[in-house]
Order: C-alpha cells, then sequence, then structure tokens
C-alpha cells in the first residue's frame, strides 16, 4: 500500500513541489513531500511556478526547497522524479530505492514522458510544464 510519496526534481523550486501540491489535493489521504537532488536550499518555490499554482488554488506557500536525502528515500513508498537521469541519481544514493522510484510522467504515454526543467525559461514553458504536471498528477491519483 502506498502511503507516503516523495516527489524529486533538481533544484526543489519548480516542479517538485508544485507537482507534490497536485497530489496532495488529488489524494488528500496520502503523505506527499518533495525534495531535490540539487536542492536550492530553503529557497520557495519559484515565482512562476508559485503564480501558475496558486491560480488553481494549490497551496505552496510554506514550501522551503530541501536536499534530497537517503532517509527520505527510505521512508518513502514511491518516489516520482522527473528525468531518467534523476533516477539514476536516485540510485546511486540508494540503491535499494531504485524498485521504488518512477517518473512522474510515467502515465503519460507508453514512452514514459519526461518533464523538462522551466527554471528561468519563458513563461510558455512554465505554462506547459505546469500542464504536464496536471496530466500527470491526475494519472497518478488514479493508480494511488
Amino acid at each position: 500500500m502506498i502511503e507516503q510519496v516523495l516527489v524529486v526534481c533538481r533544484g526543489n523550486i519548480c516542479r517538485s513541489p508544485v507537482a507534490a501540491a497536485m497530489l496532495k489535493q488529488l489524494c488528500p489521504g496520502k503523505r506527499v513531500e518533495s525534495a531535490g537532488l540539487g536542492a536550492m536550499t530553503g529557497q520557495g518555490v519559484d515565482p512562476v511556478a508559485r503564480r501558475l499554482a496558486e491560480a488553481e488554488g494549490l497551496d505552496v506557500t510554506g514550501h522551503m526547497a530541501r536536499q534530497l536525502s537517503h532517509e527520505m528515500l527510505q521512508q518513502a513508498d514511491l518516489v516520482l522524479v522527473m528525468s531518467h537521469g534523476q533516477r539514476l541519481a536516485v540510485g546511486e544514493l540508494s540503491l535499494a530505492a531504485l524498485g521504488k522510484t518512477m517518473l512522474f510522467g510515467h502515465w503519460l504515454d507508453s514512452n514514459a514522458t519526461e518533464i523538462p526543467d522551466p527554471y528561468r525559461k519563458s513563461e510558455e514553458a512554465y505554462q506547459h510544464v505546469h500542464q504536464q504536471l496536471w496530466h500527470a498528477a491526475k494519472a497518478w491519483a488514479g493508480k494511488l
């Protein structure tokens, strides 16, 4: 039974905190957290990602970026990453966690879609990623 989900991206200020907020909203009975492989520790959600999230009623106000740890990986029942490279990085940190680590975009199509990092890109890039995150979160919610 999956009770605790950990969503991981690079900096933990764009994709993973927003994706975690989406899953929290869609799966209120689950414990959902986020972290980054190269976290911008202590920073809040990127202003553009925050604006898009809050426009849809997602609460990301209290988020503070944090570095992914071996302990976080041990505690999680499911680890969701944004890219194949991030999955490999999780495996390097904890080989045992590799078996429970999947792409956040796994259910988007048959190719297990990676979700690109919009950091420091255009407003359109953020909007595109935001929509991908919503579609992926809804797909995961149906599986959890």
